[in-house]
């Protein structure tokens, strides 16, 4: 190892200071640079680093999960949260419960979302069609679109 290049723990923690990680993440990409030694096998030292900075509470795969529900979550509904959430190889009960707070406010952050974009009433079936696809790519549940887009932002839609 040469002077500057990192260790596998130096990388992890140069990723984990960008962002918050699961440690699937990081095993993806602390692979491509690991190469296996004499006694040590790639999978061992990523392993091991990652277990060193898991107990001392650097990797959390619940800080993941919070970090995605609070930077993607305003802009995403239900569906493309999952998606993303089961990408980082997340566990399926945490990736559950995550989903279950966002789906107590997926209106809310739809309404958002389609105020942002559109901000009035669908003036024809053409525009309705457009403004539900748009919402629909965002990834939320169709009766929140529906809500969403017929209630044209009206406050009292519950």
């Amino acid at each position: 190892m040469g002077f500057g290049a990192l260790s596998v723990k130096g990388r992890a923690l140069r990723h984990l200071a960008q962002r918050e990680h699961s440690r699937a993440e990081l095993e993806r990409k602390l692979g491509r640079f690991v190469q296996d030694t004499e006694d040590v096998t790639a999978a061992a030292q990523i392993a091991a680093a990652l277990d060193e900075l898991a107990a001392k509470g650097l990797l959390s795969e619940v800080r993941t999960a919070e970090s995605v529900l609070q930077g993607q979550g305003r802009r995403h509904g239900v569906r493309r949260l999952k998606q993303i959430l089961q990408h980082k190889g997340l566990a399926p009960a945490l990736v559950a419960s995550t989903l279950q707070q966002a789906r107590a406010t997926e209106y809310e952050r739809a309404l958002e979302v389609w105020r942002r974009r559109f901000g009035e009433p669908p003036a024809d079936a053409t525009e309705r069609a457009k403004q539900m696809r748009f919402l629909a790519g965002r990834g939320f549940e169709g009766d929140v679109i529906q809500r969403v887009v017929r209630g044209g932002g009206d406050e009292t839609e519950g």
